[in-house]
Parts: structure tokens; sequence; C-alpha cells
């Protein structure tokens, strides 16, 4: 699983400084929280994920088979508002399940915003290095080291964790150690059979790695160097044009073909 998730391929997108990207992509997803019109909100989908596919760090293949769910994700998005939604036109009716114009609409419109945040995550995770975004934000946004290394040890420690989980299994396995009960027993019997030693090794790992970062000073009082420096160059100022100009591009496709032609999707009664 870690295999699969980690960036093949060199995009621009790579190259540019984690904390301005991380600012960048946090204003598409203001953009995109604060979209009423259906049509802005749909080619924004689109254009994300076009654009995911052009300069994501995943090759093609990889990227499709990331983006198939999709379409699961705007079906569980947009049926809870589309099966119990608000709305005055009433299209159908079937005991407390009642689909209205307004509401359909609505659904639709909170399917393609799920699409949109959803391609900008995966924009954003597969053209940024975790370490060097916390490198980045330590140095540009002053974030305390003692936050930044602690989420970097964090990160490390999870396969660990899963290692563990799989020794403790086989472990059981081989003792012939079983769930007897169902239901809420047999949910006890598993978390007292993994989760509670699971949950102690954690611990007392947790309070190591404390301790080191205590004796190796990771408190930020003092001046610190880093292994990655993080500067601005002329490929932030390319990945800024890129970033403002792809929302731009939606909004002008949003004008010129008007699919649905509803600005305002909220319900007005």
């Amino acid at each position: 699983m870690i295999e699969l998730l980690t960036p093949t391929r060199s995009t621009i997108l790579q190259h540019a400084n984690p904390a301005v990207k991380l600012a960048l992509f946090v204003a598409l997803f203001f953009v995109t929280v604060q979209t009423r019109n259906i049509d802005f909100a749909m080619d924004q989908a689109i254009v994300y994920t076009l654009l995911l596919f052009i300069l994501g760090g995943f090759p093609f293949r990889k990227t499709l088979l990331l983006v198939l769910p999709f379409f699961l994700l705007f079906v569980s998005s947009s049926i809870t508002m589309v099966l119990f939604g608000k709305g005055d036109t009433l299209w159908w009716q079937w005991g407390l399940l009642r689909i209205t114009e307004e509401s359909f609409y609505r659904g639709i419109h909170l399917g393609f915003r799920s699409i949109a945040f959803a391609a900008e995550g995966l924009l954003f995770v597969s053209t940024t290095s975790s370490v060097r975004l916390f490198y980045a934000l330590m140095q540009s946004f002053k974030l305390a080291p003692k936050f930044a290394y602690s989420f970097m040890a964090s990160i490390r420690l999870l396969p660990m964790v899963w290692e563990e989980f799989l020794i403790r299994r086989q472990a059981l396995q081989v003792r012939g150690a079983r769930v007897k009960g169902k239901g809420l027993k047999g949910l006890a019997e598993h978390i007292r059979l993994y989760a509670v030693p699971l949950l102690s090794q954690s611990i007392r790992r947790a309070h190591r790695v404390a301790v080191a970062m205590e004796a190796k000073q990771f408190d930020g009082k003092g001046p610190r160097t880093y292994f990655y420096p993080s500067k601005v160059s002329w490929i932030d100022g390319i990945t800024i044009i890129l970033l403002v100009i792809v929302p731009c591009l939606a909004y002008m496709a949003s004008l010129s073909f008007q699919w649905f032609g509803i600005a305002d999707v909220r319900y007005h009664p």
C-alpha cells in the first residue's frame, strides 16, 4: 500500500515550495467551499481532475485507479441531499424519501464539489513530500520545531504500528486464540486482544521518542540549521500563475457553457 501511494513522476508542482503550494491549495479549497453555482462546481471538478492527470505525481494508470472511486464519492455525497433535502417542486416521494427539484440540484452540486475537493487533495498529496512540507513550514511559517518534528516522527512510526499489528495477529493464530463471542462481547474481546497491547507499545515508543527529542533540544529555543533549505524560486511564480489560471478557466467555462443554468443552489423558501 505504501509503494502504491508513493509518487513516481516528477512535475513542476513537485519542485515548488511546499509552504507556498499549501497556501495556494488552501485558497483553492476556500473557493470550492464558497461555490454556489452548480456549473462552476462541475467545471472545477473537471479541470482539477484533468490537472491531476497532467501534473500529478502518479503515472496515468495509477491516477486512473485513484480516480475511479470518484463516482462512488459523487453518489455517496449527493444521495443524502437528493433524498432528504428541502424543496418546493416535488418530483417523487415514498415514505420518508422525498426528491424535489431543489434538493436534486443541491445534491448534484454537492457531489461535484466533493470530486473537486478529492482532486485537489490528491494533487497536493501526490506532489508534496511530508518531510519537505514540515521543513518549509518551520522556515517560512515559523512552525515550532517540536511540533513539526513530532508530526514527522509520528508519520514514521505508523509502519511500525502496522508491523506490530501483523505480528500480534500471527502470534494469536499460532497460539490458537480465537474470538468466541459475537456483537459487543466479541468487540470487547477484539479490543482486549489487539488494542490494549498495541496501545501500550505505542505509549512506550512515544515516550522514548519524546525523551530523545528533548535530549537533542528540539524545543526551538536556539538557532537551528535545516537539512532541506526551503527557498522561493521562479518555479513558485509559475505555480502561482498556474493555480490562479485554473479556477479562472473553470469560471469562464461556467459562464460560456451553462449546462444547468442555476447560479445559486441554496434553498430559498
